[in-house]
């Protein structure tokens, strides 16, 4: 996943050519993920263009899970490569760039006119920015591993889809209105922009590379991953998006703890 780990990096810093790809082939397995999650994008927009948005929602969630399987398989099995990292960015520019911001247009944006398809096209230029970013300092040495600069692109996509996915669940359309005052479109606007702005900022958002699968947990770790499964199988929409709105808020949180510190 480009945004949530070292998918498919290559063991060196220099690409193949052309004719070490043709020689060597591509890795099947890791690849495979990323055409699904692929798949799970340009479906999520098929599925807006035809007003199916719970369809598109969940398809977007889909396509997150697969694109964080993609570089665990990767490196599990040793086949990293150029080719897959660079094919991974594409994918997670459809996926988590190009998809959530036709949805949100689609579903909520549209009858806002300009201000409508300015707020779409800001938040899928900043998730072009925001990959181009996170690939550029994949060789940096000096980053704490530990947070990434800026909300990750498959967390914005996911806080935008979790939020159309519960205003479907509640019965609530795009363009409702609530007592003659709160116009939904109007959240669906500020949510967008807000994802979009929260991708280029230099915000800190924990990352949990630093978490190692091999070692042993206490026995309430497991419990809370259990009951943590019975909660999202219970109420997928509201658990999904209220995990997804306590993680964009989370790098607002550190920064202002971290202003606090200093004046301290």
């Amino acid at each position: 996943m480009a945004e949530q780990n070292d998918h498919n990096k290559p063991h060196d810093q220099h690409k193949p050519d052309a004719t070490g790809l043709r020689k060597r082939g591509i890795y099947l397995l890791p690849n495979l993920f990323t055409s699904a999650a692929l798949f799970a994008g340009f479906f999520a927009i098929v599925q807006a263009m035809n007003s199916n948005f719970e369809l598109s929602a969940i398809a977007i969630f889909i396509a997150m899970v697969l694109d964080g399987l993609d570089g665990r398989v990767a490196r599990m099995t040793n086949t990293q490569s150029a080719f897959g990292a660079e094919y991974d960015s594409l994918s997670d520019m459809v996926s988590f760039g190009v998809a959530p911001a036709l949805i949100l247009y689609v579903w909520a944006l549209k009858p806002l006119g300009k201000l409508g398809w300015l707020a779409a096209f800001a938040y899928c230029a900043c998730a072009a920015l925001r990959l181009a970013r996170f690939n550029t300092k994949l060789d940096d040495e000096h980053q704490d591993k530990r947070f990434f600069q800026g909300l990750p692109s498959p967390g914005a996509a996911a806080l935008l889809a979790g939020f159309v996915w519960v205003s479907y669940e509640y019965g609530v359309s795009g363009r409702d209105i609530f007592f003659g005052l709160l116009q939904w479109k109007w959240m669906a606007w500020f949510i967008t922009v807000f994802a979009g702005i929260s991708m280029v900022s230099d915000l800190r958002f924990y990352s949990g590379k630093d978490i190692n699968l091999k070692e042993s947990v206490p026995f309430f770790v497991m419990l809370g991953i259990m009951m943590a499964f019975v909660l999202i199988s219970y109420r997928p929409p509201e658990v999904l998006f209220f995990v997804m709105v306590a993680y964009a808020l989370s790098g607002y949180v550190l920064w202002i703890r971290d202003k606090l510190k200093k004046k301290a």
